[in-house]
């Protein structure tokens, strides 16, 4: 399992829908966004666009567990937090369904890409339903990145492996810092 995490346009999506064309297909994506105004139906659009003919789309904005459990072969997820904003307008039970993925996680049969946007970077929001969000996805990523056997940052296009890292090595006699 990888977990991809990266701001808005930092390059997740197209790395990780890399990662899963380096297996053998066919390949599923998981699609968790949903298309409530004009900018979000281009945006499905332009995902839909960059993948091939052997790419297969579910679109489930709230039973992703489900689809998880149920999948075969390579999988892409994208995205965790529109998954968990779904949830949350839902007023769904968040903990449980977020016991719900880690356990259909546990349990994929083959390579499974995960990808969230990464929000705890910026400021505290100034509205309650704002930092719930946040903090739900905060604990999410940190719950599927302890699973993950690959935790990568992108930044700017450009994939940062932080997971799992390489061992700290002493200095090297003589040299200086």
């Amino acid at each position: 399992m990888t977990l991809v995490l990266g701001g808005a346009r930092s390059g997740k999506s197209a790395y990780a829908e890399g990662l899963i064309e380096a297996c053998p297909g066919p390949w599923l994506y998981l699609a968790t966004a949903q298309a409530f105004d004009d900018e979000m139906v281009a945006r499905i659009a332009q995902h839909r666009a960059r993948r091939t003919g052997s790419w297969q789309t579910r679109d489930v904005p709230l039973a992703l567990p489900e689809a998880v459990a149920a999948a075969a072969g390579p999988v892409l997820v994208d995205c965790l937090t529109l998954w968990l904003t779904n949830l949350i307008l839902a007023e769904a039970d968040v903990a449980a369904a977020v016991a719900q993925l880690l356990a259909a996680c546990a349990q994929a049969p083959g390579p499974l890409v995960l990808v969230g946007n990464e929000v705890g970077l910026g400021i505290v929001p100034d509205n309650a339903l704002a930092r719930r969000f946040r903090d739900e996805a905060g604990r999410l990523h940190q719950r599927l990145a302890a699973r993950a056997d690959r935790v990568v940052l992108t930044v700017a296009g450009l994939p940062l492996v932080v997971k799992p890292q390489a061992p700290l090595q002493a200095p090297i006699s003589g040299a200086s810092a």
